[in-house]
């Protein structure tokens, strides 16, 4: 049975920084790919950043140079570093797993963890 579960979410004021954390059991975390998703009140759920197996990384262009995805194989665990937070990044975030290496197209993987709250105070 797939397991994420994601942790690190929390109320912060606007420019601050947190760092959310989603740990795998149940797949072979080392060749999945992992991603994280947030889903802000009232909208779809849009992807934020992916990280392959190799550990490449793409981000959405709404937090390119303030977030950074990264994972530690050895923990199975991926995170997201946030910094410079705005009020329009709270949202619940989401930990995504997929069976492939890589998301080679723009859908998500079949794993999702129960997501983690994100409030920015402004």
């Amino acid at each position: 049975q797939v397991q994420l579960v994601e942790s690190g979410g929390g109320l912060v004021q606007a420019g601050g920084s947190l760092r959310l954390s989603c740990t795998a059991s149940g797949i072979t975390f080392s060749i999945s790919a992992m991603a994280w998703y947030r889903q802000a009140p009232g909208k779809q759920r849009e992807l934020v950043s992916t990280i392959t197996a190799g550990a490449s990384t793409k981000s959405a262009d709404s937090v390119k140079g303030r977030f950074t995805i990264s994972r530690d194989n050895a923990k199975n665990t991926v995170y997201l570093q946030m910094n410079s937070l705005k009020p329009e990044d709270t949202a619940v975030y989401y930990c995504n797993a997929n069976k492939l290496p890589s998301y080679s197209d723009s859908r998500p993987g079949p794993y999702w963890g129960k997501g983690t709250l994100v409030t920015v105070s402004s």
